[in-house]
């Protein structure tokens, strides 16, 4: 197996994503293996965030490094929380703290207008001085739920609903999930990248 570093200490992150890695030959080792400094995320954009932490821990580690950056993205407000998603009630927030910020803020809300989307950008740096990483993204499009539904996945899960699968994210099985989800998308946008980078 193929060892790629990934810049993150997310364990339903690092599960999700090794999943997804397995069948292409890769295992995936999180930022535990190599440090617990975690990197500042100064960026203003996905993206940004993505290359900072993929080029911290392509220095520590000395393997090509993978970094994502997600959250979910409300039209009602303005696009809030993205980037700031796993720290919206603050720089400590647990997920269901994060949940439960984001369910008062959009209480006056009515229905038609609590359209969202997941979104996902990843970052794979073959070194920590590369100076063209491979870069994809996905998005998931959903509605935001008024109560928590379902026990499975992490972070807003529970309280996103996909209605094409008529389910919340955190009720769907992990295989379907690993099919639909926005982090999936940038998965095999990044698979196929990869592919074409190793083609001479």
């Amino acid at each position: 197996m193929k060892k790629i570093a990934l810049a993150s200490t997310n364990s339903g992150k690092c599960r999700e994503l090794n999943a997804l890695f397995a069948a292409q030959g890769y295992v995936l080792l999180s930022q535990d293996n190599f440090t617990r400094l975690v990197v500042e995320e100064t960026g203003l954009t996905f993206v940004e965030n993505a290359i900072i932490k993929a080029r911290h821990l392509a220095r520590l580690s000395g393997l090509p490094t993978m970094a994502d950056d997600s959250g979910i993205e409300v039209d009602a407000l303005n696009g809030a929380p993205g980037i700031y998603s796993a720290r919206y009630a603050g720089p400590d927030a647990s997920d269901h703290d994060n949940m439960q910020r984001l369910l008062v803020s959009m209480q006056a809300i009515d229905d038609p207008f609590r359209t969202a989307r997941f979104r996902c950008v990843m970052v794979l740096m073959r070194h920590a001085e590369d100076p063209c990483p491979l870069i994809a993204q996905g998005s998931w499009e959903g509605i935001l739920l008024r109560e928590v539904r379902g026990h499975g996945g992490f972070g807003y899960d529970p309280v996103f609903y996909v209605p094409t699968l008529g389910m919340s994210v955190a009720e769907l099985p992990d295989e379907i999930k690993n099919i639909y989800s926005h982090r999936a998308q940038a998965v095999k946008a990044l698979q196929n990248l990869m592919i074409e980078a190793a083609t001479p």
